[in-house]
């Protein structure tokens, strides 16, 4: 079973604790961008939930080829 995150300790492992404190992932939440569940009147997110929702949102590095330099 997963463990069930606070608002504050999901702002805090995206790393927006600092600048947006609890905005960001409250507003994930309002958008319905990111699954939740709600205690009473608390809301939780699961720990995979949010592992989802990053590798859904991480962008892959795109190798280049590279040039071979000719030298005269």
């Amino acid at each position: 079973m997963d463990r069930l995150l606070t608002v504050e300790e999901v702002a805090k492992l995206l790393g927006t604790w600092e600048t947006s404190k609890e905005r960001f992932p409250r507003r994930l939440i309002a958008e319905r961008r990111i699954a939740f569940v709600k205690v009473g009147r608390h809301v939780r997110i699961k720990e995979s939930v949010l592992a989802d929702y990053i590798a859904a949102n991480t962008v892959r590095a795109v190798a280049r080829p590279r040039r071979l330099r000719v030298v005269a």
